[in-house]
Parts: structure tokens; sequence; C-alpha cells
């Protein structure tokens, strides 16, 4: 136990005043590494104190579980949180990054940052002397892909040599999904309409992250997408700032929707996954989301633990 101890801190102190802007700035380690610590976080194997830490939240984004989640996460870790909304500050008067993420490092200890642009959150990130985390950008949501994760695990033991299949629009978090699948050697599969792929870049470079430890396909039919896992995921098909697309999106995704005729083609064990906020009767039904399978609800809790565990590991709790 103190050998698994010991290489737990080891792994986690490599991340000790680090940034996590994308998936791939964790390796396999580290991201099983996240993934236990938040599993004895939720338990009460373990607790952490920071010893009065403080992050600030730079939400440009509507938010309900990142948002919570994270001020949640924080007040567990003894530490607090501040709200810096555009709206409030001066960033909403167009004060530049270079001078906000300078200040505010004299202020917080970490930046949680939710905004459109993954270019903005690297400007934060160059700009800053603490760690900035991406809590949701247009490219990828790396803490919803931990919390994924974790609740496939929860579900299964091991996770590596599962497949997680994807249906919908191939946005942030299918990007996420990839990579972070990659690193942890699970089948990832994403199908989408055409016009709704995710990014080539990133596919390849999840690709080249997993090697031969895993298959990452990208797939134009949602029963051949699905066929056989033992997790399917869907997203909304309009993402937010894409609301004026919503009826051009719903007609490009008819027959998308994940409902219980595509579940059947599922593994028998298969979980059903949703990041939520859901839209019942289009891109999932009533019946999968509130039905036996599901683990939607798991897996919006698990935003807490993971985050928990990530706080811990970047503001030097190893």
């Amino acid at each position: 136990m103190t050998s698994q101890l010991s290489s737990l801190a080891l792994l986690l102190s490599g991340l000790r005043g680090s940034d996590l802007l994308s998936s791939a700035d964790l390796s396999g380690d580290q991201t099983l590494a996240l993934l236990q610590l938040a599993a004895e976080l939720k338990s009460g194997r373990r607790s952490i104190d920071l010893g009065g830490k403080t992050l600030g939240l730079i939400f440009t984004k509507a938010s309900t579980r990142t948002r919570v989640s994270f001020t949640v996460a924080m007040a567990r870790l003894g530490g607090q949180t501040v709200d810096l909304h555009p709206s409030v500050t001066q960033v909403g008067r167009g004060e530049p990054v270079a001078d906000t993420a300078r200040v505010l490092s004299r202020y917080v200890d970490a930046l949680a940052i939710r905004t459109f642009a993954q270019q903005e959150l690297a400007e934060y990130a160059h700009w800053a002397s603490i760690p900035v985390i991406n809590a949701l950008t247009d490219l990828e949501h790396p803490c919803q892909a931990l919390a994924d994760y974790l609740t496939l695990q929860e579900a299964f033991g091991g996770i590596e040599g599962l497949t997680l299949a994807y249906v919908g629009d191939g946005n942030n978090v299918a990007h996420s999904l990839l990579i972070a699948g990659a690193l942890l050697g699970v089948n990832v599969r994403v199908g989408c309409p055409e016009g709704f792929l995710p990014d080539p870049a990133v596919v390849e470079q999840a690709r080249g992250l997993a090697g031969s430890r895993c298959r990452l396909e990208v797939l134009h039919d949602p029963v051949a997408t699905v066929r056989g896992a033992q997790a399917l995921y869907t997203d909304v098909w309009a993402s937010m700032g894409q609301e004026q697309e919503q009826t051009e999106r719903e007609r490009a995704f008819a027959g998308w929707c994940l409902d219980e005729a595509l579940l059947s083609e599922a593994d028998s064990r298969a979980i059903v996954l949703h990041c939520l906020p859901a839209h019942r009767g289009e891109e999932i039904s009533a019946g999968v989301i509130e039905g036996n399978a599901s683990r939607v609800f798991d897996q919006a809790e698990n935003r807490l633990h993971v985050q928990q565990a990530l706080l811990a590991a970047v503001l030097g709790a190893f």
C-alpha cells in the first residue's frame, strides 16, 4: 500500500503548477492517477486540505455543472472561489488578457476559464504565473472527459480495451474523449453525419497518442458506431454559440437520436452517458436517459471529484 501511495504521489507531483489546456497535457499514467485520486476522494478514503488556496473562475459561457463543481471542489479542499465573470470585471470592458492574467496571478492561486476560443485560453496560460485550467472551450473539454472515464471505470472496473461510442456532433467533448481515450487505451468511435465531423487534426493527434494500444474511428452510421460498445455517449446537437443553427442541425441529425433501438445494438452491459444539459426527444430519448443503463447523473457528480483531484494536484498537495 505504501508503494502505491508513493507512486500516486510521484505521478501527481509532476502536475504541480501545471496548466490543463487539453487532455493531451496529461500522460496516460497521470490521467489514471487523477482517476484513482478522484475515486479515493469520492469514497472518503482520502482527504486533502490545501490551506486556504483561492481559485478564480473566468466564465464567458453559461455554466451549471462546471461552475458549481469547481466551487464545491475548492471548498472541500479547504479553499475558496472567486467569480470573475467578465460582466463585473474589467475583462468585459476590454482589458487585455496579458494584463488581466498577470494581475490575477498576484491574487489567486489558479484560474479555471470557460470561453469560446482555445487561443484565448492559451493566451491566459502564457501570461499567467499560476495554473490555468480549461473549463471548456470550443475545441476541448478535458475536465468532462476525466469525469466520463471515471464513470466508465466505476461501471466496469478496468477500462483499457473497452469501447466507447459517441454519436452526434463532433465537438469539443468528442475531441477530449478521443484524446483521453487514446491515453487510457480505450477504443473510441465517434459517429457523426457528414459536415459535423471532429477536427481532423485532433483525430490525428489522438491516433498518434494511441499508437497500437487502442483503435480510434470516425464513422458516419449510428448503428455501426454503437454496435457492441460498452458505453454510449451523446451531446446536444447545437452547442453554446450555435443556437441559430438549431433547425438546420435537427434536420442534419435526423436518425441520430440515442434511443432504445440504438441502445439495443450495444453490448448488453452498456452504460449511457451524456454531459448535460440534455434535450430529451432530440439527441437522446427520455426513456434512455431515465433508464437502467443511464449513468448520466453519476457522471455529472463525478465532475466534482475529478476536479477536486485535479485542483489538489496542480495546487501542490503532492
